[in-house]
């Protein structure tokens, strides 16, 4: 089984903003598997699928982001799941907008919500999906960046991102190695 979790704020305000990349990729792997976010349990919305006979759970987790192990943690227990069956999906402002990144672990870098998730669970051993969302021309903090919305001309690349995140989430959960994954989206 797998449990795959974007990671984001669960109000509507934080719907198009650049931290909620994660929530929004993980809609897309909900959307391509045909599920819907019906449950709530371990603080995060969840949905149930199967691909290829592996069981997959989707979380959206409600704790905000910088809590979001908390939930993360909670779902791993209730599935009996290890962080070898993690996958995390989430914006990485050290990457430049709209590239993808695979790797199987590391550290959280500049992430709250990854810093929250790695002490949570405590172990960075677990696959990463990161979307790019650094704009070398914008210079304001990082907090209100992370916050701010999605330029409108730029929206067409993060949907793509998300999509490609999604693909490649995929891809992991049906058996391809993530180092064969990584050669394809990291980009």
């Amino acid at each position: 089984m797998y449990i795959i979790a974007g990671l984001g704020n669960p109000e509507e305000k934080y719907l198009k903003t650049f931290h909620n990349m994660g929530y929004i990729a993980v809609g897309d792997v909900a959307a391509k598997l045909g599920v819907k976010f019906k449950k709530k349990e371990c603080e995060a919305f969840t949905a149930e699928a199967n691909l290829n006979g592996e069981k997959v759970i989707l979380a959206r987790p409600v704790t905000y982001m910088n809590n979001s192990g908390r939930a993360v943690k909670q779902l791993l227990a209730k599935y009996k799941a290890t962080p070898s069956q993690l996958i995390v999906i989430y914006d990485d402002y050290d990457i430049l907008k709209g590239k993808v990144r695979i790797r199987p672990s590391g550290s959280a870098g500049t992430h709250n919500g990854m810093r929250s998730v790695i002490a949570e669970i405590g172990t960075q051993n677990f696959t990463r999906i990161r979307i790019g969302i650094r704009d070398e021309e914008v210079d304001i903090p990082l907090i209100n960046y992370v916050l701010s919305e999605v330029r409108k001309e730029d929206y067409g690349l993060f949907v793509d991102a998300c999509t490609r995140a999604a693909e490649a989430a995929l891809k992991i959960v049906s058996g391809c190695p993530v180092e064969d994954v990584m050669t394809s989206y990291n980009g």
